[in-house]
């Protein structure tokens, strides 16, 4: 009986924050338990080899009873397969235009280029990290697409952290003295002490 009277009053909580404009938008409705086609396109930002949506996350979402669809080669640049996608019940599709056509909501790493911002349509929902603070450009297209456009680095926890933004922050700072060391090695032009010195050479040059 707690769990449904805590049920009821997030629903309103919910219906409070959702503005009526944003809410007739939506393709689906926030308060039942409609599905939705979920897609993700391949990743076409220069050196961008992450994908949206990972095998084990599709394999939840049509658990849940929602369809996704995942454009063909999506996920090899992580070491994932359309083979993978298929078992987790996923469509693949030749072209973004397809996903970008069909699905409800599209799920991303990275923000829109502008060719994908050119197929973006109205009340479809975006799904990304958006960074819309020094580009003009984007957020101005983005607004015209009429798209819902939910930028991960914007998504608060109930205690005010940003639980999408913290595995970012944590892999930087496991990454950081790697490529510091590997900037800073000698054939690079500069000079940084081993750190795998032998006890011999504690401090050895690289």
């Amino acid at each position: 009986m707690r769990g449904r009277r805590h049920a009821a009053l997030l629903k309103a909580q919910v219906r409070k924050d959702l503005s009526a404009d944003i809410q007739e938008k939506l393709p689906w409705r926030p308060f039942g338990r409609q599905t939705m086609l979920i897609g993700t396109p391949k990743e076409i930002k220069d050196n961008e080899f992450r994908v949206g949506l990972t095998p084990a996350t599709v394999a939840e979402l049509t658990y849940r009873g929602h369809r996704v669809i995942i454009e063909k080669s999506a996920g090899v640049g992580s070491g994932l397969t359309d083979d993978e996608y298929r078992d987790a019940r996923a469509e693949i599709v030749e072209t973004p235009e397809e996903v970008f056509d069909r699905a409800e909501m599209v799920v991303k790493v990275k923000e829109p280029q502008a060719a994908e911002r050119r197929i973006m349509r109205p009340g479809q929902i975006l799904f990304t990290y958006l960074h819309l603070a020094p580009d003009l450009v984007q957020t101005q297209e983005l607004i015209a697409s009429g798209s819902v456009c939910i930028a991960y680095e914007t998504v608060t926890s109930s205690s005010g952290g940003l639980p999408l933004l913290t595995p970012m922050s944590e892999v930087a700072g496991r990454l950081a003295p790697q490529v510091g060391a590997h900037a800073l090695e000698k054939e690079r032009a500069g000079v940084v002490f081993c750190w795998a010195a032998s006890p011999a050479r504690p401090r050895q040059t690289c």
